[in-house]
């Protein structure tokens, strides 16, 4: 861990500290824990509360109306809504914001993962009418990075062909390269959809909620549902949860399917963009952990190649 890095992580950790230890009380309290630290995002608890500082070149605006609209009336019982946070210590410090702990999905226990209540709650929150004005929804730009990171971490090795050539293959503005059609850019969407976004509030057995809004705009709600179908797709995710996810999502009235009939014409361009982003992190990560893929990684690259064979955008879309 760099200098600066562990600079951040105990401020936020201090700060995490002060605010949920009573005030003129003896400390007890166990010392902060960093739940993640990337360079998108570095988050560290103490106590019930959660502190995230955010990436350098977040864009502030945009960030405070996603924050905004985690707080919203409309968004109660579908995101998980933010404590008051502080202003920067200064203009360049990383942007900082506060969250109440959450118990988090059970990782060793796949049979647990909360697959419906996930798809309910992505429906309500699509058919949600947005607040107030919100940035696009990041998905897209997620993506393009998780590319340009792979291209830097592996330059000229051919092991990135196949995901360049399914990168390729899709429409510019799944790339980031050219603004959504109409039609696929009005929906409240959260971007970044996985099971590691999911919380009970209040802990440890409260309703499940969806946080991490940094990805979070105006878009398509089929980009929501393309990580699960891109697994499901490669053969990651089994088929009895990725039913039970469609189905709750059917039942919820989601908008980014048809209520009957064949789901994938509507998830096909979302579900090609997971599966590229996923299989360049994967490689990205390989390069910089001098391993070969795992079997999960390799079955994802794998899927980029059939992907470079399918045509740009099926015609069918719901979404509309």
């Amino acid at each position: 861990m760099t200098t600066t890095q562990t600079s951040v992580v105990h401020d936020l950790g201090t700060l995490a500290h002060g605010l949920s230890h009573p005030a003129r009380t003896r400390c007890v309290c166990e010392p902060p824990q960093v739940l993640a630290d990337r360079p998108d995002g570095t988050v560290v608890r103490s106590g019930a509360i959660v502190a995230k500082a955010h990436a350098a070149d977040t864009d502030r605006e945009a960030l405070a109306a996603r924050i905004a609209l985690a707080a919203a009336p409309q968004l109660t019982g579908i995101l998980l809504p933010p404590l008051t946070a502080p202003a920067p210590a200064a203009p360049t410090a990383r942007p900082v914001s506060l969250w109440p702990l959450g118990t988090p999905v059970d990782p060793t226990d796949p049979d647990a993962a909360p697959w419906a209540e996930a798809a309910d709650l992505l429906a309500r929150l699509h058919r949600t009418e947005p607040p107030f004005p919100l940035p696009p929804m990041r998905g897209p730009a997620k993506a393009a990075r998780a590319v340009a990171r792979m291209r830097a971490a592996l330059p000229g090795d051919a092991a990135v062909l196949p995901v360049l050539a399914g990168w390729r293959a899709l429409p510019a503005w799944a790339r980031g390269e050219a603004p959504a059609p109409a039609h696929r850019s009005r929906f409240l969407c959260h971007g970044d959809l996985h099971l590691g976004q999911l919380v009970r509030h209040p802990m440890p057995d409260g309703p499940w909620l969806l946080i991490d809004v940094d990805d979070a705009g105006a878009g398509d709600p089929a980009w929501d549902l393309g990580r699960p179908a891109a697994w499901y797709a490669a053969g990651l995710l089994a088929p009895d949860d990725w039913s039970a996810f469609l189905d709750a999502y059917r039942s919820a009235r989601g908008p980014a399917v048809p209520a009957v009939g064949d789901p994938w014409p509507a998830l096909d361009v979302a579900a090609r963009a997971l599966t590229v982003q996923t299989a360049a992190v994967a490689l990205a990560k390989c390069a910089a952990e001098q391993r070969n893929p795992d079997e999960h990684e390799q079955l994802v690259i794998e899927s980029c190649a059939r992907i470079a064979t399918l045509p740009p955008e099926l015609a069918a879309d719901p979404a509309s």
